[in-house]
């Protein structure tokens, strides 16, 4: 069963049918939506601060949420893939965008809707993404615009496929 936790009188709050991992960690001030799922592994820690998810958003394997203390939140919109292994650190992401296996996303970063972040990127404190945009690279920058209808195909398929997987594990 999942560990969540309350601290500092902060309780997460979980939306409807959301898969939560045996081993995913759910502590403080987070507060998800409906049709999401953090897998094995994930750490979401709103113990500095306000973690906000939306709807049909998944948290896949190893990922790690935190924040500054008074300082950043994490904000997550609808719609969104946040790949292995990464790390987001008090920033917004908007609508429909991926986050590729192993990035890193710091604080005050604003990813714009249907953009997507390669893998293995690093996305520097106060970058903002543009909407429809690929960033790439250590330190991320924008390599190409992309049409929404690119992005929508993938993005949707990867956050359909991870709601049908979550529905295995129920």
């Amino acid at each position: 069963m999942a560990l969540i936790k309350s601290v500092r009188g902060f309780t997460p709050k979980i939306g409807k049918n959301v898969f939560l991992a045996d081993n995913a960690t759910v502590i403080g001030d987070v507060e998800m939506g409906d049709d999401c799922s953090i897998w094995f592994n994930a750490v979401l820690r709103g113990d500095v601060n306000s973690i906000r998810i939306g709807n049909k958003v998944n948290i896949q394997d190893g990922s790690v949420l935190h924040t500054l203390y008074q300082k950043s939140t994490i904000e997550i919109g609808d719609n969104v893939s946040v790949g292995h292994n990464v790390t987001i650190h008090g920033a917004k992401i908007e609508d429909n965008v991926l986050v590729g296996i192993g990035a890193t996303v710091l604080d005050h970063v604003v990813i714009g809707s249907n953009s997507i972040i390669a893998a293995n990127s690093l996305v520097l404190s106060g970058t903002k993404v543009e909407p429809n945009s690929v960033y790439a690279g250590v330190p991320a920058k924008k390599v190409k615009d992309i049409e929404p209808e690119q992005t929508s195909e993938m993005i949707n398929k990867i956050a359909n496929n991870y709601l049908m997987y979550s529905d295995w594990y129920k």
